[in-house]
């Protein structure tokens, strides 16, 4: 069941959509979506490659034009006055654009400059010196993570009210994922609202309160995500006094065995509502249950196993 709120009043959300769609040719990529964000909310959006992450972001940015619906950012039409979107975002794309002969600096100078922003070059040496990046360098001569680093850099420089970030981890060693994290956590601490898509699971669970997930240009569930791992799915480990038939509890709605380790034990993961399992379970000689509490990414695969 999905959880949405949208009772705010839209002075406190920082991203409102409504009805949002968006077609290539037959392709719907965008099938009428709704959803808010808080300001001051670190927002996961989640999903697989085709399911509509990007596109979302940019129709709220006005790169591309939806075909439908309504969206505000910081309750500004961005179609309306993108020169002022531009100034209060920070967008990580996808994949990122530069010009191979210009140096670091030179480069981030361009973005700040494309913004027409007064950028302290302080903080922006103290954000190169965090991620480790030589702003000397030419962009041709930098690797592909040296080249994300410039990107998120990019995106915080001017201390944006809202990020938007497309996979912002992407191609970065764990320690720099790690540090990139810590970059949004801190943005955040100082008030910026964070969106963020990731296909790294753990990276949403640590820091993003809510997440979204969105599946063929829908949006399915929206939820906090402690919530989200503890009620979709659940792992037990179940011991019995003595050997019984456990073949009836694989019968049930949403419970599926994993492995009978013995006569007298058994793993069990279950989809959903527990109850079916727990009335079965009364007419039987269960010895002690464990509870396993599952990752977000298990949760994630299992809802679209369960879906498709």
């Amino acid at each position: 069941m999905r959880s949405t709120n949208y009772n705010k009043p839209s002075q406190e959300l920082a991203i409102k959509i409504r009805g949002l769609t968006k077609s290539y040719g037959k392709v719907r990529a965008l099938r009428g979506i709704d959803l808010d964000v808080g300001r001051g909310e670190i927002f996961g959006f989640l999903g697989p490659n085709g399911a509509g992450k990007t596109t979302t972001i940019r129709c709220l940015l006005d790169i591309i034009r939806p075909d439908g619906g309504k969206s505000s950012l910081l309750g500004i039409d961005p179609q309306a006055d993108p020169v002022s979107i531009q100034a209060l975002t920070g967008y990580l794309p996808g994949e990122m654009q530069f010009y191979d002969n210009l140096t670091v600096e030179r480069q981030l100078r361009f973005f700040s400059d494309m913004r027409n922003l007064r950028t302290e070059w302080g903080y922006v040496r103290q954000l190169a010196e965090r991620l480790d990046l030589d702003m000397k360098p030419q962009i041709k001569n930098l690797s592909k993570g040296n080249k994300q680093k410039i990107g998120v850099i990019q995106a915080l420089m001017h201390r944006p009210e809202l990020l938007l970030l497309d996979e912002p981890t992407s191609g970065l060693d764990p320690l720099m994922q790690q540090e990139v994290v810590s970059l949004l956590r801190d943005a955040n601490t100082t008030g910026a609202t964070i969106f963020f898509s990731s296909h790294i699971m753990s990276e949403v669970e640590n820091i993003a309160k809510r997440v979204g997930i969105i599946r063929k240009g829908e949006i399915v569930e929206v939820a906090e995500t402690s919530i989200l791992t503890k009620r979709t799915l659940n792992r037990l480990t179940i011991r019995f006094k003595q050997a019984v038939e456990v073949r009836e509890l694989g019968n049930l709605p949403e419970v599926e065995i994993l492995s009978q380790i013995d006569g007298n034990s058994i793993n069990l993961q279950v989809s959903g509502d527990m109850e079916n399992l727990i009335h079965a379970l009364g007419r039987l000689p269960v010895l002690d249950l464990v509870s396993e509490r599952p990752s977000l990414e298990e949760v994630f695969m299992t809802y679209y196993k369960n879906k498709e």
